[in-house]
């Protein structure tokens, strides 16, 4: 491989990998911030517990999800010199925008929303989640933007003494026609992520604790209906980006159906076989007539369309000699994986619709059909959205910028194109191999470590009892006296005096994450669950009756008189 075949994998790995959790983060945001909503305005626990477990799922994802994020920026200036260099003006706009305006909405927000959980009012930490939620999706639109004006190119001129794009008109750039399609698309397979991912745990936790089915039977019916929603969005917003891609980009789309010559009213294929990559020697199985005329035109007849041969002839009469035409064999396969894979999604929310409609809970085998299908969906919408954007990148190719057919005899923004061997830095090739060695293996270990986390998370499952973080939690007048301690043995402390004034009190208090019998155990030692998983810790053996507790006359910075170990 050439240094332009290397740089492309390396940025094509990355960017795969980064967009697994992009549409998880922009989906699971709203729904998260619905489900506390729903909590703030009815104070039903479930709601709070539902939106704890699948905010926790949110804040795994987003960390990941930036982490590897900050890679695909660099990359441009590392592996695509000559392409920043030319549109790095244009292309860079967006970019600042989303890191000055989005990002710093989803950081300062996010943070919010975690740290002043019980320390800000209920509406004020609602607002905050919206934010992010409104962040999240500012955020992907600024990089769809970046991203069409490399399908197409508007807002900008030439510079012949330069050699550089230059902007002219930011308001052509923000509402480029590409973008303005694409962008609802990206937000309705997001929203197909997140709804099939929270349609799957909730109704594998309501299998999974059969008692405690009422508790996640609300998450599981928000997650149906954002399924079934989303899909039908998604099918509308993908009709309307092809018919603009087959005026802008005949090529991917001829390609999408491998197409080799004009004709009226071809009909859509299913399933072709033949040499990979060999226009001709592709022979279509299985046909549709009157799909493809509609997805072009909106008319299922009447309908002419250019095939890759007559467009590879007309391109290189317009650019000069050259091979125009993508990868017929991923083009071809990305765009029945894009839309075949959403069929996962459908079928679970339908499965899932028929074994719990009116409250019914399934049985039986048909307890074990929902349990599988609840975990076999999960994959399928990240792979659809993976697939959708290969097809995306790849069916541009050779252009690293798409012309604008529009711009053609236009001097000012004809130039305005490029294709990936001119984009490309003239790196060694040792180089690049060497660093995509290095983010494959390190993106693998992330990719380990992401899955770790969520599995934790969603076997833990929601918290099933009040915390110190409730917004409606109430201490105990003890609690309030005691300083705060930082050590685990000044944890245990604080939970056992909580528990025996709770026991005493006949449940005057609210025990912290314990039930009061648990720190009536006799042994010296008892589990303590912590942020940082399970642990032993050691309790003191001589604890203050509930009397001195409420003493107000004990010192209140002592009340264990005969544990006289110092705590650090």
């Amino acid at each position: 491989m050439d240094i332009v075949d290397i740089s492309r994998w390396q940025f094509g790995i990355t960017t795969v990998y980064h967009f697994i959790f992009v549409p998880l983060t922009i989906g699971l945001a709203p729904m998260v911030a619905l489900m506390q909503t729903m909590w703030a305005i009815k104070r039903d626990e479930r709601w709070y517990r539902m939106s704890r477990f699948f905010g926790t799922v949110l804040l795994v994802n987003f960390a990941m999800g930036v982490a590897t994020g900050i890679v695909q920026e660099f990359q441009f200036g590392m592996n695509w010199s000559e392409y920043s260099r030319m549109v790095g003006d244009v292309f860079g706009a967006p970019l600042a925008l989303e890191g000055l305006i989005a990002f710093f909405m989803e950081s300062v927000f996010l943070g919010l929303w975690i740290f002043g959980r019980g320390r800000i009012p209920v509406w004020l930490h609602t607002l905050s989640i919206w934010m992010v939620a409104i962040g999240v999706n500012i955020s992907a639109y600024f990089i769809i933007v970046a991203n069409s004006f490399m399908q197409h190119p508007v807002g900008a001129i030439y510079n012949p003494d330069t050699g550089r794009a230059e902007l002219v008109d930011v308001v052509a750039l923000l509402t480029n026609p590409t973008a303005l399609a694409a962008f609802p698309h990206a937000v309705a397979g997001s929203f197909l992520t997140a709804g099939t991912f929270v349609l799957g745990i909730a109704g594998w936790w309501m299998i999974r604790d059969r008692a405690k089915a009422a508790l996640h039977r609300g998450a599981l019916k928000m997650g149906l209906w954002t399924t079934v929603l989303s899909s039908i969005a998604v099918a509308i917003t993908g009709d309307i980006q092809a018919k603009l891609m087959f005026i802008q980009q005949p090529m991917k789309m001829a390609s999408a159906e491998s197409l080799c010559h004009t004709e009226t009213d071809p009909w859509f294929s299913v399933l072709t076989i033949g040499t990979h990559n060999d226009c001709e020697a592709a022979k279509h199985l299985i046909e549709v007539p009157g799909v493809l005329s509609f997805l072009a035109d909106g008319r299922f007849s009447g309908v002419t369309l250019q095939g890759v041969m007559d467009l590879q002839a007309q391109m290189e009469q317009l650019y000069g000699p050259g091979n125009y035409t993508p990868n017929l064999f991923v083009t071809y396969w990305s765009f029945r994986a894009m839309i075949g894979l959403m069929v996962g999604s459908l079928a679970l929310a339908a499965i899932a619709w028929f074994f719990t409609r009116k409250n019914r809970l399934p049985e039986g085998r048909n307890a074990q059909i929902f349990n599988v299908a609840c975990l076999a969906a999960l994959p399928f919408p990240f792979l659809a959205n993976s697939a959708g954007w290969i097809f995306t990148e790849m069916g541009r190719q050779p252009w690293v910028v798409h012309p604008n057919p529009n711009s053609v005899g236009d001097p000012r923004t004809e130039m305005i194109r490029m294709t990936v061997d001119m984009g490309v830095t003239d790196h060694a090739p040792v180089n690049v191999i060497i660093s995509l060695i290095g983010f494959t293996v390190v993106y693998a270990a992330l990719a380990v470590v992401w899955f770790y986390l969520i599995r934790r998370v969603v076997l833990a499952g929601p918290p099933v009892e009040v915390d110190a973080d409730h917004p409606d939690y109430q201490a105990s007048a003890e609690e309030a006296l005691e300083p705060v301690r930082f050590s685990h043995n000044g944890a245990a402390e604080i939970e056992a005096r909580a528990g025996t004034a709770a026991s005493t009190a006949g449940g005057g208090s609210v025990a912290l994450a314990t039930k009061p019998s648990e720190h009536r155990e006799p042994s010296e030692h008892r589990e303590h669950r912590g942020g940082g998983g399970r642990h032993r810790v050691k309790e003191p053996t001589d604890r203050p009756s509930a009397e001195r507790l409420t003493d107000p006359t004990a010192n209140p910075t002592n009340p264990f008189p005969n544990n006289t170990e110092k705590e650090s």
